[in-house]
């Protein structure tokens, strides 16, 4: 099974690039989905939240706008909650990875905002960057209901540039173009690394 990793910065179109994968017939797991669950009411991260972060979850599920406030800005409380998460989500992924081979699907697709600054770009065949220029990611983000540009300007710094995701990556695909001709791009893509000779055995 062909192993790709899909990456962006934020407001760059990772979802729908991701949802085109699908359609042609890839496995896809997508890591804020799976935080999403696990800061949901009941999920895997509710508790371990809950005492690192007094005040950052109510009604047995975390505010993420609270987190968000209390870690965006500190560097070592930011450290601090990624070391609750990533095994929880390192886990999940593994899980979903081994439920897709056993399904026979021809690739699985792991969509992951901080696949290079987590040095995860080694655990795939081919890394797919989603990229737009940076006024149009900017509008894209502030459109966002409760965006600010400090909270953008945040983010941003947590992640690698644009540029140099685009230097990394095995392919890039422009969103700023027609939906049309962003699926044609995405089409070419998975066509061309399954048609390569770099996959891994399972």
């Amino acid at each position: 099974m062909i192993r790709i990793g899909l990456t962006g910065s934020i407001g760059m179109g990772k979802s729908t690039v991701a949802a085109m994968f699908e359609k042609l017939g890839a496995a896809v797991w997508d890591a804020d989905a799976a935080v999403h669950r696990m800061y949901a009411s009941g999920g895997a991260a509710v508790d371990a939240v809950a005492a690192a972060f007094p005040g950052a979850v109510a009604d047995n599920a975390v505010d993420r706008a609270a987190l968000a406030r209390i870690v965006l800005s500190d560097a070592a409380k930011l450290a601090q909650l990624e070391a609750i998460i990533h095994p929880l989500v390192a886990q999940d992924r593994t899980a979903f990875m081994a439920a897709a081979a056993g399904e026979g699907a021809p690739a699985v697709v792991l969509d992951i905002p901080l696949l290079f600054e987590n040095g995860s770009e080694v655990l795939f065949d081919a890394v797919v960057v989603v990229s737009a220029p940076a006024d149009v990611q900017r509008e894209r983000v502030l459109a966002r209901p409760g965006m600010t540009e400090e909270k953008l300007n945040a983010i941003l710094i947590q992640q690698t540039p644009d540029a140099e995701k685009r230097g990394k990556a095995d392919y890039v695909i422009s969103s700023n173009q027609p939906i049309e001709a962003m699926f044609e791009d995405v089409r070419a893509v998975y066509a061309e690394i399954l048609g390569g000779s770099a996959a891994r055995s399972d």
